[in-house]
């Protein structure tokens, strides 16, 4: 067994009690379990715990520092665990394998307690289980911390996943979810539902006639056009490239090509609506208009729409068809 922590002077004493584990606790109630402690010296840099390992061993720092880090090794430090800390604990009471990865910030000098002495300790002192719920509560509001800390930080990232950077309406991601969600609720209540396909015309030739900028400029123009045109209710979204999906929950086939053409002369500036005009940009759309069929799916609505959308382009574009 390595060196073990007696406790013979009130100066070892007060260093007992500077650890978290032990604060208040009487050295008598511990004496004989601390000899069945081990001590461990690790490097900087050296692994002491990591998920998928196992972990019986409670440490406590002596001295030096411990790096905590979620993810990989390789991810910044989450926190760093000072002289009077401790690990491990959390994997021994819930049973499982250890969440983050513990590394040595520093050489570090740990007392190693087992998980059976760290329970025996527990029967034998009140104080220190009271400092182990504690720590345990310590960490749950640290990890709590975390994820408020962070929370901006997720919504972010699942706002940009479901979100086109450029003109800033659902993408294809987010139409995979929403399109389904509005078809199964008018499927409930008996509700038709139809589906506008648009593409810009001959972009690639705006593109290469005016550059990829203007270009940008222009999709954003035809979705700021678009989200003006449609119902609140109504879910559009950019397809991919120059092309538009708009979903109308409650709509009929009928209603949805007047709807179509309406979008479409507002699109091209043949409209009183001066503040939905695209007139001084050289942009035109073809739309396909599909309804949704009893019991259809969204892959079928899709194909009916785009089938219609082809339809307008071999009838001359900026039109529409069903």
């Amino acid at each position: 067994m390595a060196e073990v922590l007696p406790i013979n002077s009130d100066y070892q004493r007060s260093l007992l009690s500077a650890l978290d584990l032990f604060a208040g606790v009487d050295p008598n109630d511990v004496q004989q379990l601390l000899q069945d402690c081990d001590r461990r010296d690790i490097a900087a840099g050296e692994l002491l715990l990591s998920p998928g390992e196992k972990n019986e061993h409670v440490f406590v720092v002596l001295s030096g520092r411990l790096n905590i880090h979620v993810g990989a090794p390789s991810a910044p430090a989450l926190t760093t665990m000072e002289v009077g800390a401790c690990v491990g604990e959390m994997s021994i009471i819930e049973d499982r394998d250890p969440s983050a990865y513990v590394i040595g910030a520093e050489a570090s000098h740990l007392l190693v307690i087992h998980q059976s002495v760290l329970w025996a300790m527990v029967d034998a002192s009140h104080a220190f289980a009271k400092n182990l719920l504690v720590v345990m509560s310590e960490r749950v509001r640290s990890h709590n911390r975390v994820i408020a800390e962070n929370y901006g930080e997720i919504r972010k990232f699942e706002r940009h996943a479901t979100t086109d950077a450029l003109t800033g309406l659902g993408n294809r991601h987010f139409m995979e979810t929403s399109f389904p969600r509005e078809m199964e609720r008018c499927a409930h209540d008996d509700l038709p539902v139809s589906m506008i396909m648009i593409d810009v015309d001959n972009f690639k030739e705006f593109n290469d006639k005016f550059g990829h900028v203007a270009g940008d400029r222009a999709l954003t123009a035809v979705a700021r056009t678009l989200t003006r045109q449609f119902r609140p209710n109504d879910v559009l979204v950019r397809y991919g490239g120059d092309e538009f999906a708009a979903l109308l929950p409650g709509v009929g086939a009928d209603k949805a090509l007047v709807i179509a053409n309406r979008v479409r002369l507002a699109v091209s500036g043949d409209t009183e609506d001066g503040d939905d005009s695209l007139i001084q940009i050289p942009i035109r759309i073809s739309m396909g208009v599909a309804a949704l069929e009893h019991g259809g799916s969204l892959n079928d609505l899709l194909r009916d729409a785009d089938a219609a959308l082809y339809r307008a382009k071999r009838a001359g574009r900026d039109t529409v068809s069903d």
